[in-house]
């Protein structure tokens, strides 16, 4: 079954829209506010989605909009259900991306690193 291995992309791209799309349209949770969805990793045997989300603020508010996403989660799903075409619709989970956090952590060192340079 080569040709089965692109499912999961393709899956994890329909649900990264679907749920940007519900998100911004349809959840009306106010832990739920700007959140970015960055992307979707869908298992091969597509039963399971992790939602990787970037959410602005403290830790307190990213606590709250995971909170307010997982309590949204099964919302969610039934609007990935209309959407796709798979038997099973995978199981949601939210994690925070931290590659945003991380890159700009790191832009901040080199720029410190410059600046500490003798001329």
């Amino acid at each position: 079954m080569k040709g089965s291995s692109r499912r999961p992309e393709q899956v994890a791209e329909t649900l990264r829209q679907v749920v940007a799309d519900a998100l911004m349209r349809e959840v009306r949770d106010p832990r739920v506010g700007f959140i970015t969805v960055t992307s979707v990793q869908v298992t091969g045997d597509l039963s399971h989605a992790t939602v990787l989300v970037s959410v602005p603020g403290d830790d307190a508010a990213k606590g709250r909009a995971l909170d307010g996403l997982r309590s949204a989660a099964g919302f969610l799903r039934s609007r990935a259900a209309r959407t796709l075409t798979t038997r099973t619709v995978p199981e949601l989970h939210f994690e925070l991306d931290k590659g945003l956090e991380h890159a700009a952590r790191i832009n901040a060192l080199l720029e410190e690193i410059r600046r500490e340079e003798p001329g």
